[in-house]
């Protein structure tokens, strides 16, 4: 934690100009005259895959906005099999759920390294109390979450394994911005697409027997977009 850098960064101070708090999603439209509302620690806080930022049913006391890595949501279901519901990349909020004081709705746990902010849910009340800028981007956050849950549905909970796995891939990739991918587990790529383990692998090995997928390290590889996008149906 560098609450200290986080402080710093806010009164533009030259050490802390790396540490992108000015470039955070949530306090991306905040003046410098808003920060005087917070009276509570802002936690800058590493977390590492397999580590939760929270549980499920946890009471909800803080939001985070992921700065680097990616961050799983994650539902369990009765029989104890897991749904991934969302992923989260820099510049996405998890538990904005508490900012209404609410528990937790999901456990968030990164799949890569996740350098977070969590910011007490009291610091966002005051700021959307005191600055209609915040109010606004509570607005667009719920929003975004919205539309990032739409489009998982729609994307990556139909048709069939093949084109599941495509999509993903191209997801990961900012849908063909680049062509390198970094995967990770099967078994949390078939927690994300509703598909087995097993088939998540057998996809992902035909994909590399047909050279769509070429191996450039661990998980990570070369991707030929244009016949992911066919396979996709996009």
């Amino acid at each position: 934690m560098r609450d200290k850098a986080i402080e710093d960064a806010w009164r533009g101070q030259a050490e802390c100009r790396k540490c992108g708090i000015r470039e955070l999603a949530l306090f991306s439209d905040l003046q410098e005259t808003d920060f005087g509302h917070i009276h509570l620690p802002i936690d800058e806080i590493q977390f590492e895959p397999g580590s939760a930022l929270y549980h499920v049913g946890d009471p909800g006391v803080a939001v985070f906005t992921v700065r680097t890595g990616l961050v799983k949501l994650v539902r369990y279901l009765a029989d104890g099999s897991q749904r991934i519901v969302r992923l989260l990349r820099p510049g996405d909020t998890a538990g904005l759920e508490a900012v209404l004081g609410q528990d937790y709705e999901h456990t968030a746990i990164p799949l890569r390294s996740a350098l977070t902010c969590r910011i007490p849910r009291e610091v966002v009340n005051r700021l959307a109390e005191g600055t209609p800028r915040m109010h606004a981007q509570l607005m667009q956050r719920w929003q975004q979450n919205v539309r990032q849950a739409d489009a998982w549905l729609t994307s990556l909970s139909t048709g069939g394994a093949k084109a599941r796995v495509a999509r993903l891939l191209l997801l990961l990739m900012d849908d063909g911005a680049t062509r390198e991918c970094a995967l990770f587990g099967r078994e949390d790529m078939g927690a994300m697409l509703g598909v087995t383990t097993e088939t998540a692998s057998r996809v992902v090995a035909e994909f590399r027997r047909e050279g769509i997928l070429a191996e450039k390290g661990p998980n990570l590889y070369d991707c030929d977009v244009e016949a992911l996008r066919l396979i996709a149906g996009a």
